[in-house]
């Protein structure tokens, strides 16, 4: 199963900064655990430097990052706040059949709330589904696997 971490990253930081990537290591160790021979995409570790990179650089980076969610079974997206490009992954993998599971306290927030297949208030409550088997048998029942 291929997974894309989506999550907040300069969100809506005015300064070109980041927010705090820490939930990035917590999550890949999740899956790695439970869903043996999963594949993460993280695009944090493959463009750690991205604050510095040139328009045309950032821009080719951007949508071949909005291409993968097409691509992968999964997108997971940690949302403590609202995040323009992880709402735009969302999007794109929630229009080509992908599953999106969101992290988010923001249950009312319409992108979070509709474009998830499932969402979970915080990394904890992740876990716990993960770890019974729940999210597993909800991965098989979105993806017809």
């Amino acid at each position: 199963m291929r997974f894309f971490l989506a999550g907040i990253m300069q969100g809506s930081h005015l300064a070109a900064t980041l927010h705090n990537q820490d939930y990035r290591g917590r999550i890949k160790g999740l899956i790695e655990a439970h869903f043996p021979g999963a594949e993460i995409y993280d695009p944090q570790a493959d463009h750690s430097n991205s604050l510095n990179y040139d328009d045309q650089q950032g821009r080719t980076v951007f949508f071949h990052h909005n291409r993968l969610c097409r691509e992968v079974d999964v997108v997971l997206a940690f949302l403590p706040e609202a995040s323009m490009g992880t709402a735009i992954e969302m999007w794109e993998a929630h229009q080509h059949g992908r599953a999106v599971i969101a992290i988010s306290p923001m249950k009312h927030n319409w992108a979070v709330k509709f474009l998830s297949h499932e969402l979970y208030a915080d990394v904890e409550e992740l876990e716990q589904a993960v770890r019974s088997g729940e999210l597993a048998a909800r991965l098989r029942e979105i993806l017809g696997r």
